[in-house]
């Protein structure tokens, strides 16, 4: 099996195809034992619990073994405030405004499957005989935070998934100030950092450091997972390479602000936690209420960079791709954009599709202009209905004459922006993203739309139902061009405003999901001025 616990040492084994992940029971907190290269059981007869402590160390009052300080064991789920001075997985503040938090071992549960995550992209299983979780359900008593850590571990890959879960079971409304969806420690600092670099049309630089005492980091506050910093790292060992030695890779399956940071301490030992960017982060959890973290897909390698890579491709064509486009070979493709940008009408289209079909090229995309009253870009996003004067006879009518070319028809989109000069923003300026008194900054003439409106949502879903209904569209090009500045929404109060970026992409992701399920076999492509949200996310509803 691939999971198993060891009822006497209180050790939790997780096993995949070649990795092994150990977490242990000691004194009622969960101590991470071990990562790496699988291991057979009697192994864990050698998996030490760590001693050493410095001499000015916090003591645990509840602990009779003196050299015991949360100060320096592994923490499986580090937290704030009690004694770990290193990186914080989960900070909750009380009703007192207080932010230490003290969560211990309660119960476990072990079955096969995976389950899925409420509101958010995650991986699945084919079948249930796929993988096993792991439920290790803690309790921070003063609060009555419940904090459950879901474990995932696939047999046919070298792959672990973790996520959270915060319940409130207190009488007493908190805040969740932070919560990562993992914390993984290292018994050394004998690694490289890879990250993904870049910026616009230059993204996925891979970024090579070695670490060094302290905190190492990269992080989005930007709204998105951005052209700059992709949300994954790895360690690999620093001797190792394409080819050969140790390599971890950690990837966050989510769009929105994250960060992963890595600290080293004064022991030369490593943690990495990693989830939703704790700053311009908080959520407010009621009494009965709960929140789930998005989740990390964990993968190992013992055969350096490449072996970790093709993992990642292998688990996620097999596991995140869903729907009728999962096993299709794509079709060759041409944009209209850099053609003709916004200066086109339906002869246009209609010549292009003609040329195309002479090329072997089998789909063609009608870009941005379309819409509304578009011939710039500082009008009408927002208004998804068809620009009459510019296709003269109808949407319709200019995808029956491209189809008749034998090409198939795609469109264009970008659902979560608005401009000022658009009837959507005449009727209701106060669905555009901002903050009460403050001048709003434009970005390529655009502003966001609040996508953590109910109705906002609603409004964009029946625009763009009402086009791809009535149409022969296969291709849908969803769109994202610029960044959040002046985070707020009019529905959010100043206790819940550090909400705003996290039920941002939870409302992206709802529409996503509606849309896509509406609309099955049209091939959603994600898109964000290129790859400024290219994330395991995205690939979960736009493959």
């Amino acid at each position: 099996m691939p999971i198993t616990f060891d009822e006497k040492r209180k050790i939790f084994k997780l096993d995949t195809l070649d990795s092994t992940y150990a977490i242990g029971i000691r004194e009622g907190y969960l101590i991470h034992l071990y990562y790496g290269k699988k291991i057979p059981d009697d192994n864990l007869l050698n998996l030490p619990f760590r001693g050493g402590f410095a001499t000015i160390s916090p003591k645990n009052v509840h602990v009779d073994d003196y050299k015991f300080s949360l100060d320096v064991q592994p923490m499986e789920y580090s937290c704030n405030g009690s004694g770990d001075y290193r990186l914080a997985a989960l900070s909750i503040k009380d009703s007192m405004g207080r932010t230490t938090t003290d969560v211990r071992y309660l119960d476990h549960k072990i079955y096969d499957g995976k389950p899925k995550l409420n509101g958010l992209p995650a991986t699945y299983c084919n079948d249930d005989s796929e993988a096993q979780t792991l439920e290790l359900i803690t309790i921070d008593s003063f609060t009555g935070a419940k904090v459950t850590l879901y474990y995932t571990a696939f047999a046919n890959y070298s792959v672990i998934t973790e996520s959270v879960k915060v319940e409130n079971t207190g009488k007493e409304t908190f805040e969740i100030e932070k919560v990562a969806s993992c914390c993984v420690n290292f018994p050394s600092m004998d690694y490289n950092m890879i990250n993904l670099s870049g910026v616009w049309s230059r993204e996925r630089r891979v970024i090579t450091r070695h670490l060094a005492h302290g905190i190492q980091s990269v992080a989005s506050k930007r709204g998105s997972s951005s052209h700059n910093h992709n949300p994954f790292v790895a360690l690999v060992d620093d001797k190792g390479g394409e080819d050969f030695g140790d390599a971890f890779g950690f990837n966050l399956v989510y769009s929105g602000n994250f960060s992963a940071d890595i600290e080293t301490d004064y022991l030369d030992c490593t943690r990495l936690v990693m989830g939703i960017n704790p700053i311009d982060f908080t959520w407010v959890v009621e009494p009965g209420d709960e929140f789930q973290s998005p989740e990390v897909v964990m993968v190992y390698s013992d055969s350096g960079m490449g072996k970790m890579s093709r993992t990642f491709h292998d688990f996620y064509n097999n596991n995140l791709i869903r729907g009728e486009w999962k096993n299709k070979k794509r079709p060759l493709l041409i944009n209209s954009w850099e053609g003709s940008g916004f200066d086109f009408d339906q002869e246009t289209l209609v010549r292009y599709a003609k040329e195309a079909k002479e090329m072997g090229i089998e789909l063609l995309v009608m870009d941005d202009g379309w819409f509304g009253h578009r011939d710039s870009d500082n009008s009408s996003l927002g208004d998804w209905f068809v620009n009459e004067g510019k296709l003269k006879g109808g949407l319709t009518k200019l995808i029956e004459r491209v189809n008749a070319e034998g090409i198939q028809f795609g469109i264009w989109y970008e659902p979560e922006m608005i401009s000022e000069d658009s009837e959507l923003y005449k009727a209701h300026p106060d669905w555009c993203v901002h903050v009460e008194g403050r001048e709003q900054s434009p970005a390529r003439q655009q502003f966001v739309i609040d996508m953590t409106r109910q109705d906002v949502r609603d409004c964009i879903f029946n625009q763009m139902y009402d086009v791809l209904s009535k149409n022969n569209i296969a291709y849908l090009k969803w769109d994202y061009n610029r960044a959040i500045t002046e985070p707020g929404s009019a529905l959010l109060d100043a206790r819940h405003s550090k909400e705003f970026f996290h039920r941002f992409i939870l409302g992206t992701y709802e529409l996503m999901d509606r849309i896509t399920s509406a609309f099955p076999h049209i091939l959603f492509e994600s898109c964000a001025g290129g790859g400024g949200r290219f994330d395991a996310g995205m690939l979960y509803y736009m493959p």
